[in-house]
């Protein structure tokens, strides 16, 4: 079993900074691509960044040049670096990861999502 733990989130004024972080652990063969989503209160849960196992980031047009997304393979741990923060971006974010466990003699392809940490940003 895989287990993603977040932590970072918090309260900050418009135009501050954040930086979350997503640990996982368990019976992980590789992690693939890990990713943030977050979701406000009566919204849909929409994708913020992602980073595949190569290095490649791809960020919503919102955060780009705000948000920068980074991965630790040593610690099995994505971050996201937000900065210049707006109350726009005020939700609950959850960390994803694309992860190949081992299941005794063979793998196989799941996806895991973190518990959520909220995020909220004052005017």
């Amino acid at each position: 079993q895989v287990h993603l733990v977040e932590s970072g989130g918090g309260l900050v004024q418009a135009g501050g900074s954040l930086r979350l972080s997503c640990a996982a652990s368990g019976n992980i063969f590789s992690l693939n691509a890990m990713g943030w989503y977050r979701q406000a209160p009566g919204k849909s849960r929409d994708l913020v960044a992602t980073i595949t196992s190569g290095g490649t980031t791809m960020y919503q047009d919102s955060v780009k040049g705000r948000f920068t997304i980074s991965r630790d393979d040593a610690k099995n741990t994505v971050y996201l670096q937000m900065d210049s923060l707006k109350p726009e971006d005020a939700a609950v974010y959850f960390c994803y990861a694309d992860v190949r466990v081992t299941e005794g003699w063979r793998t196989r392809r799941n996806d895991y999502w973190g518990q959520g940490t909220q995020v909220t940003v004052s005017s």
